[in-house]
């Protein structure tokens, strides 16, 4: 896991360049503190940096900018490949010659081989930038579950690139903000790709590459990988006995280091079978968990359950309140853009860097996969009010009360957004307008631009939640926040519910098999209660969280910015009529807006 930085700019000399280049690796340097360097192509003013997180070869032989085949090819690269071992076996037969023990040599020597075809035999969480100096050409690549960042812009100066937006700060072309930010901040509670806080500044979609001729400027992109649901398995003991070897093998896979690697631990059925699963393969785990002296959110006593069967070390860290206010200003430091999330990542990835860990896996991607949030119980009839309302009728709604009743008014907006902002919005259009001082109709105009997203009516109620569960709140706010917040602490997350086959798998059960009857995770819980203990399975959701409402209601949250509405805003959600989610939200933007 690293972090990737490069400039192709014909009107800026070359020595100017070096140092910008340079000064976005040190931006960026927390999420890659082992190593770095630096690649220049004089010719075709281009440079390519990287700060590295050594975790797979740990030696000199692993770093990057790293060259191959006689120099032709050079890449700056983020991520792991959890299938090179196999890719490097079949390079060899095939002819290739190696020098290191990496997964970034099998990278180029796979480009090499098949081209734009090899990104498609990649298994991993990856970003990277390669480039081709005898068809003058960089390609940017991200995997195909989105897991890995890579931001870009493509402007008439050329292209420039990086893991995080901050790290674009020393291009003053570049610096024209983004004038809807505000607006989708308040409506997700986080920028829904592919908004960021910069106008010229995008992510590289998931499964896509882009192709940059460096002589004519010319910049395409193209999909190499989509994951799709086709429902296929509709036996359920097969659905079950695949569930169970799919991820096994995944969580092998991914434990793959050469560093000290663990587990993150919360006492939550997705975490606790990723325990479970790794156990197998480690005889010492190293587990991580978050308690709390608030009885009410801390899960202490079901991490000590599953504990109780694993062989190895757990690490709990009792999380206080003044320590949530002591580092305060460093976790809105680390955020990368503003998001009303990844506290939590930012502390359990902190105390794992202190137990020396490098790596640590996650179970993210549970919830999304197998039905895990209210939203797979509640699409079916929100899909029946969106078909016999009148949307006119649902926008003009002005509902009191519950804040889903009141966002009844976002299934006016055609397709799946409106879907997705009625389940998991902030704030509705009415409010947001009456924050920025803007008129109502500009605010819906503006959340009917981005993002845009598929038709998903084809697919079951269910299977449409889980869609958007996965490819919007997933996508844009827990993977960027664990990416982010890991790596302010230059600790690498890895998810195993997200590997390239098991997600395969998972898309091609059928809905009745996949989400039988209104019980969270059935089939994930049949597949796995006989690993685990039946408290932790048997109970209601808790999600890993804070006590984010009786922290945030301290005063000092309330001054805000001169001018600001933070004061406002902090004495309605200390009166009970704010989530902590919307209040965070508020202060997140006045942070930002005077960073």
């Amino acid at each position: 896991m690293c972090r990737i930085a490069g400039l192709i700019n014909p009107s800026m000399p070359v020595a100017e360049m070096e140092s910008v280049v340079k000064e976005m690796c040190t931006v960026q340097k927390h999420g890659g503190p082992d190593d770095e360097g630096m690649f220049t192509d004089v010719d075709n003013h281009l440079v390519l940096g990287h700060r590295r997180l050594s975790l797979i070869d740990l030696s000199a032989a692993g770093h990057q900018p790293m060259s191959y085949g006689d120099g032709r090819y050079t890449i700056s690269y983020n991520g792991e490949l959890y299938n090179y071992l196999e890719l490097k076996e079949k390079l060899q037969k095939a002819g290739a010659a190696f020098t290191t023990h990496s997964d970034t040599e099998v990278i180029l020597a796979a480009f090499a081989h098949w081209g734009v075809a090899a990104f498609q035999q990649f298994n991993g969480m990856f970003a990277f930038a390669l480039w081709d100096n005898q068809k003058g050409a960089v390609y940017l690549v991200r995997d195909p579950a989105g897991i890995k960042p890579l931001y870009f812009a493509h402007t008439k100066e050329g292209l420039a690139f990086a893991s995080e937006v901050r790290a674009f700060k020393g291009l003053p072309y570049l610096q024209e903000t983004n004038p809807h930010w505000q607006v989708y901040l308040m409506a997700y509670g986080h920028l829904p790709e592919p908004v960021t806080t910069l106008k010229e500044v995008q992510p590289l979609k998931k499964g896509w590459f882009l192709h940059y001729n460096v002589q004519s400027g010319e910049c395409r992109q193209e999909p190499f990988n989509r994951f799709n649901y086709v429902e296929q398995i509709n036996d359920r003991q097969q659905a079950i006995e695949l569930v169970q070897q799919s991820l096994a093998a995944s969580v092998k896979r991914h434990l793959l280091s050469d560093a000290p690697i663990g587990v993150f631990l919360s006492g939550g059925l997705d975490s606790s079978i990723i325990a479970s699963l790794a156990n197998k393969e480690i005889k010492n785990l190293n587990t991580i968990s978050l308690v709390f002296d608030e009885a009410l959110y801390s899960e202490k006593k079901y991490q000590d359950m599953v504990q109780l069967g694993l062989q190895g070390q757990q690490h709990q860290h009792l999380l206080k309140e003044a320590d949530f206010h002591a580092d305060m200003p460093a976790i809105m430091q680390a955020m990368d853009l503003p998001c009303s999330d990844g506290i939590n990542t930012w502390f359990i990835s902190k105390y794992a860097r202190q137990q020396g860990l490098k790596a640590v896996l996650s179970g993210i991607g549970g919830d999304e996969l197998f039905g895990g949030y209210p939203s797979f119980n509640r699409i079916a009839t929100a899909l029946q009010v969106k078909q016999y309302l009148p949307p006119a009728m649902l926008r003009n709604s002005r509902l009191p009360g519950l804040r889903k009743l009141r966002r009844l008014c976002y299934l006016s907006l055609p397709g799946s957004v409106g879907m997705y902002l009625f389940l998991r919005g902030q704030f509705i259009p009415s409010e947001i307008a009456a924050y920025l001082d803007m008129p109502e109709p500009a605010v819906w105009d503006i959340l009917q631009q981005q993002p845009q997203v598929p038709d998903i009516a084809n697919l079951t109620p269910k299977n449409q939640a889980s869609w958007l569960e996965t490819n919007l709140y997933m996508q844009n706010q827990l993977l960027r926040d664990a990416d982010v917040m890991s790596m302010a602490h230059g600790v690498e997350i890895r998810v195993p519910f997200l590997d390239a086959n098991f997600l395969k798998l998972v898309l091609q059960l059928c809905s009745n098999i996949k989400y039988p009857g209104s019980f969270n995770k059935q089939l994930l819980i049949d597949s796995f209660k006989e690993e685990i203990p039946a408290a932790v399975w048997n109970r209601p959701k808790m999600g890993f969280s804070f006590p984010f409402k009786e922290w945030l209601g301290n005063n000092r949250y309330a001054d805000g910015k001169p001018g600001s509405k933070t004061a406002l805003f902090h004495k309605e959600f200390t009166r009970g009529n704010l989530h902590w989610s919307q209040f965070f939200t508020i202060y997140l933007m006045e942070h930002q807006l005077h960073a």
